[in-house]
C-alpha cells in the first residue's frame, strides 16, 4: 500500500482503538470505590436528571434533525443528507456518553478526596474527562475518516460537508439548551441559598443543588462535548473543502516537486487535515497515559504539562509527515504556528482567570457588587486584546507560508489535540460536581479543601477550552470564506467581494447583529429561568417547615427545581437556534452570495471578540468568589461584604462563559459551514 493509502486508513482505525481505549478507561473508573451510601445516593440523583434532560432533549431536537433532513435531501443530494444525519447522531452521542463518564467519575473524586489523596483525586476527575475527550476524537476521525474514504474525489466533498452541518446544528442547541439549564439552577440556588439565606454553595438544605449539579453534566459535560466535537469536524471538514476547490495553481504551489500530478496533490491537499487529526489524537493518547506520572505534582502544572506534551508529539510528526509527503514542507510553518497560537490563547487565558487581574476584582469587591462587576467588564475586555492579536500574528505567518490553505492547516492544528484539550476541559465539572457531593454528604472542611482547590483550577481549564474553541473557529471562518468563494470561481460566476459592494456592506451588518441577537436572547433565557427557580426555592423555604433549620426529617424536593431547569431549557433553547439557522438562509437567498459572504464576515468578527470576552469574564469573576473562600485573600472570608460582592459577580458570570460565550463559537462555524454548504445553489 501507499503512503497515501495507510495515513487515510490508519485515520479511522486509530478512531476505533481510541474508543475501545475510552471504554476501557470507563470500566477502569466504574471499578474505583464510590463512597457510602449517601454519596452514592447524591450521585445517583444528578445521573437520572441528566440523563432524564438528555432523552427530553434527543426527543426536541429529533423533530428539528428531520426537518433538516428533508429541506437537504430535495434541495441537495441524498448523500448529503445522509452525512448530516450522521454527524447530528455523532454530536448527539460524543455528548451522552461524555456525561455517563462525568456522572460516574464524580462521586469517585470525592470519595477519593475524602481519603486525603489529592492525587487520586485529581486522577480520577481526569480520567473521567479523559473519557470524553478520547470519545470526541475517535468520533470524529471514524465519522471523517470513514466518509474521506468513500467520498473522495473533489466533486464529492460536499457530501462530507453535511457532516458537519449534522454536528454544528445539533451542538448549538445542545449548547445553548445544556447552558441554559446549568446557569439557571446555579444562578437561582446561589442567589437564594449563598446570598439570602447565607448557607454554604451545594448545602443539602438548598432545593437547587441538584439540579445545579445535573446542570454541570448537561452543559458542561455534554454540551461542551457536542460543542468540541463540532469545532474538531468542522476546522477538518473546512480545510478538506477548501483544498476540493482549488484550482491547478493554487495545488502546485503546495507541492514539493512541480512533477507532481494536480489529481495526486489535491488529493494529498484534501487528507492532510485528516491526518493531522491522527497526529493530534496519538499525541493526546500519550499525554493522557503521561498524566499518570504527574498527579502528584502541582494540579496547574500537571494540566498544563499535559496539553504541552501532545503538541510537542504533535508537531514532531507533523514534521516527519511532511518529509515523506509530496507537499512542500513550509506548510509546517503553519502547523507549528496554528500549535503556538492555541497555546499561546490558553496562557493568556489562564493569566485573566486566575492570576493578578483575578485580585483587581477582588479588590473592587470590598466597595460592592457595583465596582465588581465593573472591574470584571474591564478585565474581560482587555483580555480580549492578546488573544485577537495572536490570531493576526498566526494568520500572517500561515497565509506567508501556505496561503489560504495555510491559514486552514493553522485552525486545524490548533484543535488537532482535541483529545487532551476536551480531558482538561470535562475535568472542571467533575471536580464541581465532587465538591457538591461533598458538602451534601457531609465529609468535611478537609474533603471540601481539596475539591474545591481542584473546582478552582476548572474553572480556568474551562476557559482555556473555550479559548481553543474559539480562536480555531476564527481561522476556520477564513478557510471556508476561501472554499465558499472558489465555489463560485469553480462555477464560472463572478462575486464581488469589494468593500465598495453595498450588498457585501449590508451583509456585514448583518452578520454583526446575530452574535448580539443570540448573547441577548440566551442571557435572557437563563435570567427568566433562574427567576423560576428562586421563586421555588423561596416557597420550599416558606412551606416546609424547618428545611432551612436543617431539622431532622425536613427534606427539600430537589425534583422540582430539575423539572422547571429541564422545561425552561428545552423551551428557551430554541429562539436563538432557529435565528442562527434561518438567517443565513434568507441572506444569501434574497440578497445574493455576496452579501452571505458579509454576513459571515461580520459574525464571525463581532463572534469572536464577545466570545472570548464573555468567557473571560465569566472565569475571571467565579475565581474571585473562589479565592476569598479559599482564604487567598488577606482580611477576607465567606459572608464578607467583598465576598457577597463577588457572589454577584460570579453570578453575572456564570451565563456569561457558560452559556452566551461558547455559543458564539458555535455560532461562527455553523454560519460558515451552512454558507458552504447553500454555495453551490446559488451557485
Amino acid at each position: 500500500m501507499s503512503t497515501y493509502s495507510v495515513l487515510t486508513w490508519a485515520t479511522p482505525l486509530f478512531g476505533v482503538f481510541a474508543f475501545v481505549l475510552a471504554y476501557r478507561m470507563y470500566v477502569g473508573l466504574q471499578a474505583l470505590p464510590a463512597g457510602n451510601a449517601r454519596m452514592q445516593e447524591i450521585s445517583g440523583a444528578i445521573r437520572d436528571g441528566a440523563l432524564a434532560y438528555l432523552k427530553q432533549q434527543a426527543l426536541y431536537l429529533s423533530w428539528f434533525i428531520g426537518i433538516a433532513w428533508l429541506a437537504i435531501l430535495y434541495t441537495l443530494k441524498w448523500e448529503t443528507s445522509v452525512c448530516f444525519l450522521l454527524g447530528a447522531g455523532s454530536s448527539l452521542l460524543a455528548g451522552f456518553l461524555g456525561m455517563k463518564a462525568a456522572t460516574m467519575a464524580n462521586v469517585r473524586t470525592a470519595q477519593a478526596a475524602s481519603d486525603k489523596q489529592p492525587g487520586q483525586a485529581l486522577m480520577v476527575a481526569f480520567n473521567g474527562g479523559a473519557v470524553m475527550g478520547l470519545t470526541v476524537a475517535a468520533l470524529g476521525l471514524i465519522g471523517v475518516g470513514a466518509l474521506f474514504l468513500y467520498f473522495n474525489a473533489p466533486e464529492q466533498h460536499e457530501h462530507i460537508i453535511g457532516f458537519a452541518m449534522g454536528a454544528s446544528s445539533v451542538a448549538l442547541f445542545a449548547r445553548v439548551g445544556g447552558g441554559i439549564y446549568t446557569k439557571a439552577a446555579d444562578v437561582g440556588s446561589d442567589l437564594v441559598g449563598k446570598v439570602e439565606a447565607g448557607i454554604p454553595e451545594d448545602d443539602p438544605r438548598n432545593p437547587g443543588v441538584i439540579a445545579d449539579n445535573v446542570g454541570d453534566n448537561v452543559g458542561d459535560v455534554a454540551g461542551m462535548g457536542a460543542d468540541i466535537f463540532e469545532s474538531y469536524v468542522t476546522c477538518i471538514i473546512g480545510c478538506l473543502a477548501l483544498a476540493a476547490t482549488m484550482g491547478t495553481e493554487g495545488v502546485a504551489k503546495l507541492m514539493s516537486s512541480p512533477e507532481t500530478t494536480f489529481q495526486v496533490g489535491q488529493q494529498w491537499l484534501m487528507a492532510t487535515p485528516l491526518i493531522l487529526g491522527l497526529f493530534g489524537a496519538a499525541g493526546s493518547f500519550v499525554a493522557i497515559k503521561w498524566m499518570g506520572f504527574l498527579k502528584d505534582g502541582d494540579p496547574a502544572k500537571a494540566l498544563r504539562f499535559s496539553v504541552l506534551i501532545a503538541s510537542v508529539i504533535f508537531v514532531a510528526i507533523s514534521a516527519a509527515f511532511l518529509l515523506i509527503a509530496p507537499l512542500a514542507f513550509r506548510l509546517w510553518m503553519p502547523i507549528f504556528f496554528g500549535t503556538v497560537c492555541g497555546i499561546g490563547i490558553g496562557l493568556v487565558t489562564e493569566y485573566y482567570t486566575s492570576s493578578k487581574p483575578v485580585f483587581e476584582i477582588v479588590n473592587a469587591a470590598k466597595t460592592g457588587p457595583a465596582t465588581c462587576v465593573i472591574t470584571g467588564i474591564a478585565v474581560g475586555f482587555r483580555s480580549v486584546a492578546l488573544p485577537l492579536i495572536i490570531i493576526v500574528a498566526a494568520v500572517l505567518i500561515s497565509n506567508y507560508f501556505g496561503g489560504v490553505y495555510g491559514v486552514a492547516l493553522a485552525g486545524v492544528a490548533m484543535l488537532s489535540t482535541t483529545g487532551i484539550i476536551m480531558t482538561v476541559d470535562a475535568y472542571g465539572p467533575i471536580a464541581d460536581n465532587a465538591g457538591g457531593i461533598s458538602e451534601m454528604s457531609h465529609l468535611g472542611a478537609d474533603t471540601r479543601a481539596i475539591t474545591d482547590k481542584l473546582d478552582a483550577l476548572g474553572n480556568t481549564t474551562a476557559a482555556i477550552g473555550k479559548g481553543f474553541a474559539i480562536g480555531s473557529a476564527g481561522l476556520t471562518a477564513l478557510a471556508v470564506f476561501g472554499a465558499y468563494t472558489q465555489t463560485f470561481t469553480a462555477a464560472n460566476k463572478a462575486i464581488d467581494l469589494s468593500i465598495t459592494n453595498p450588498m457585501l456592506i449590508m451583509g456585514v451588518f448583518v452578520g454583526a447583529i446575530l452574535p448580539g441577537l443570540v448573547v441577548a436572547f440566551t442571557m435572557q433565557s437563563v435570567g427568566k429561568a433562574a427567576s423560576l427557580i428562586v421563586t421555588e426555592i423561596r416557597r420550599q423555604f416558606r412551606e416546609i417547615s424547618g428545611l432551612l433549620e436543617g431539622k431532622e426529617g425536613a427534606k427539600p424536593d430537589v425534583s422540582r427545581c430539575v423539572e422547571i431547569s429541564t422545561k425552561a431549557a428545552l423551551t428557551e433553547m430554541r429562539t436563538p437556534g432557529l435565528i442562527a439557522l434561518i438567517t443565513p438562509l434568507i441572506v444569501g437567498f434574497t440578497m445574493g452570495p455576496a452579501a452571505l459572504a458579509g454576513l459571515l464576515l461580520g459574525t464571525t468578527v463581532v463572534g469572536v471578540v464577545l466570545g472570548i470576552f464573555m468567557s473571560n469574564t465569566g472565569g475571571a469573576w467565579d475565581n474571585a468568589k473562589k479565592f476569598i473562600e479559599q482564604g487567598l485573600v488577606e482580611g477576607e472570608k465567606k459572608g464578607s461584604d467583598a465576598h457577597k460582592a463577588a457572589v454577584v459577580g460570579d453570578t453575572v458570570g456564570d451565563p456569561f462563559k457558560d452559556t452566551s460565550g461558547p455559543a458564539l463559537n458555535i455560532l461562527i462555524k455553523m454560519v460558515s459551514i451552512l454558507s458552504l454548504l447553500i454555495a453551490p445553489l446559488l451557485a
